[in-house]
């Protein structure tokens, strides 16, 4: 499989001016050296998003976003890094010469390839147990009792993990499958980490299995649902995060309602596996669900490949209240449309369903509320509305939601709405609005909430000698003329990593394309810390500057090499040779930092 080159990503980024990228999406204005305007990926009143034409990138001051000219485009068209280098390319005039991958990226495909097969194949084999293994019979007659036979098993591969994890282990063992590789799919996992000859632990046991894909079809995961009640485990046991698994990242059963989904103009999202074929053996093939996480920028973006609107049926009880909080929250601030189909108490989709006919179910989601006439209808419900401070509390909680619609006159509309149906002034209500904060300070709480990249905290002097090197290449020089010192200098530093990455790879401080280059292939920490130091303008002598960190830095080390050295003459233990030898050392440390002191 063939790749593009960094050396054309690099001559694309050169070619691309990314303020004329920029202002042909979002209309610019010039203040000073930069361009500015209302950020595109959240609303704003102030304009806080900066285009740098220096840079060649942009930052909002106001969400954090950021980044070069592919990056905005992947974004602001929710577009994969391929097809957005393609069109950038396509503007520049740049053809696009793709060469063969590197031996380790050759590498990382067949190790991607191999966990694929071992999950498809434990899949195969889970379910052949499922249909006719002995000790699967309570297995069989919990689906039975669900109303669920050999068909839908079939369709959905639905398996059984057996209770003894020897059974397992075996086969995987026969089947040409290492420890190593089981433990790649999160299907086991070290008992001793320390000890890898204490075996490995199975993490699913006695489960009913459903496979979890990607929405191409992929075996990335599974999903165990406990059979026999166990207060020690959850009814519903996940695959951890691993290289193919990313649980902020899928949905259950989009492989199979992708068309659906756009036949029916809408996202039918429900929680648990059950629910989810529950709904599509009823025929309502639009509906998908979450994986026992809090819904996460990703999942709005994946919705918006493939519909504008979601209608959301979860429990109605207050996990489900917070669920449906969070699914519009990310929804609504890429414009999707959010509805909320209110179930009975104590009834989920499949047991509706199955006490009323997949008809009662149709005529519930017909008549799914607006999200906002949900948030009152609920507060209706649970609370007095009646005492003004209720009422007053309801409205900041709705003027915190009506913040997150990303599209003026729709919420516009959906104020006055809100404020009919309060009781409100619309002056009054609009007043709320505008004194509430953006913050989640009145939205749910959710512990599984999906964390923002946070930039790398880097030790001062390492980020500084990284800025440096990014600004110059004479400390660029310089600095790879000290690698011996230099290593052993900044040894276990924070962010000494970065820097020893930058004099490796050597991006042209005169050229923006090659430092976002850099930034680009960069970790998202590690580029927002950078990405932010860049920032500041370079010191009149940079050199200068780097020779005097670099010096603090060594005094440092030695100082505490030295102070280490007295630790150790301490010890009793030590025969007169060790001794001779510590000694030894303090001085030589102690004359270099008198030398120091007197060049």
């Amino acid at each position: 499989m063939a790749q593009i080159p960094p050396e054309t990503k690099e001559l694309i980024l050169a070619q691309t001016d990314i303020v004329d990228l920029i202002n042909g999406y979002v209309p610019l204005r010039r203040a000073g050296s930069v361009f500015k305007a209302n950020c595109p990926f959240h609303t704003e009143k102030t304009p806080s998003f900066n285009v740098n034409p220096a840079m060649q990138r942009y930052k909002c001051f106001g969400c954090g976003e950021g980044g070069d000219a592919i990056s905005f485009l992947m974004k602001f068209k929710n577009m994969p890094f391929p097809d957005a280098l393609r069109e950038l390319a396509t503007k520049a005039g740049v053809t696009i010469i793709e060469e063969v991958e590197d031996p380790e990226a050759i590498r990382a495909r067949q190790i991607r390839s191999r966990l694929l097969e071992l999950q498809n194949k434990a899949t195969r084999y889970m379910h052949e147990l499922l249909l006719s293994h002995p000790d699967a019979e309570h297995a069989r007659a919990y689906l039975k009792g669900r109303g669920y036979g050999k068909e839908m098993a079939e369709k959905w591969e639905v398996g059984w993990m057996p209770g003894n994890p020897r059974m397992f282990l075996n086969w995987a063992k026969d089947a040409g499958f290492s420890g190593r590789e089981l433990c790649g799919t999160g299907m086991a996992s070290q008992k001793d980490e320390g000890n890898p000859r204490a075996g490995l632990y199975v993490r699913f046991r006695d489960r009913l299995m459903f496979p979890i894909k990607n929405d191409y079809g992929d075996i990335i995961g599974f999903s165990g649902r406990q059979l026999v009640e166990d207060k020690k485990s959850g009814k519903y046991v996940n695959s951890p995060e691993t290289a193919l698994f990313k649980k902020s990242r899928v949905f259950f059963g989009l492989d199979k309602a992708r068309r659906a989904i756009g036949r029916e103009k809408f996202a039918l999202i429900t929680e648990g596996q059950i629910d989810v074929i529950a709904c599509h053996e009823a025929g309502l093939e639009n509906t998908i669900g979450t994986m026992g996480t809090a819904t996460t920028p990703d999942h709005a973006r994946m919705l918006k490949r493939y519909t504008e609107s979601v209608v959301a049926c979860f429990d109605s009880d207050s996990a489900g209240h917070k669920a449906i909080a969070k699914i519009f929250s990310e929804c609504a601030a890429l414009g999707l449309e959010v509805r909320v189909a209110t179930l009975p108490e104590g009834q989920d989709p499949d047991s509706l369903i199955k006490s009323q006919g997949v008809e009662a179910f149709r005529a519930l989601l017909d008549k799914a509320s607006g999200f906002f006439d949900y948030q009152i209808d609920h507060a209706i419900l649970t609370s007095d509305l009646s005492q003004p401070v209720k009422k007053a509390n309801l409205a900041r909680d709705l003027a915190v939601y009506l913040k997150k619609v990303a599209e003026p006159v729709t919420r516009d509309s959906l104020m006055a709405h809100c404020a009919t149906r309060l009781g409100l002034g619309l002056p009054e209500f609009r007043e709320t609005l505008n004194r509430t904060k953006e913050e989640r300070s009145y939205a749910p709480k959710d512990d599984g909430e999906q964390q923002r990249v946070e930039p790398r905290v880097y030790n001062d002097s390492v980020l500084l000698l990284c800025l440096l090197a990014l600004q110059s290449m004479e400390v660029q020089d310089w600095l790879c003329e000290q690698t011996e010192s230099l290593i052993e200098t900044l040894a276990n530093l924070p962010g000494q990593d970065t820097l020893v990455r930058i004099l490796g790879q050597r991006p042209d401080p005169a050229q923006p394309a090659s430092i976002n280059r850099f930034l680009g292939e960069c970790e998202p920490a590690d580029s927002l810390t950078l990405a932010s130091a860049l920032e500041k303008p370079a010191p009149p002598n940079p050199l200068e500057h780097a020779i005097r960190e670099l010096n603090l830095l060594s005094r440092k080390s030695l100082e505490k090499r030295r102070s280490e050295i007295s630790s150790q003459l301490r010890d009793s233990s030590l025969d007169s040779a060790q001794i001779l030898a510590l000694m030894t050392e303090a001085n030589e440390i102690s004359k270099t930092l008198r030398d120091s002191n007197n060049p």
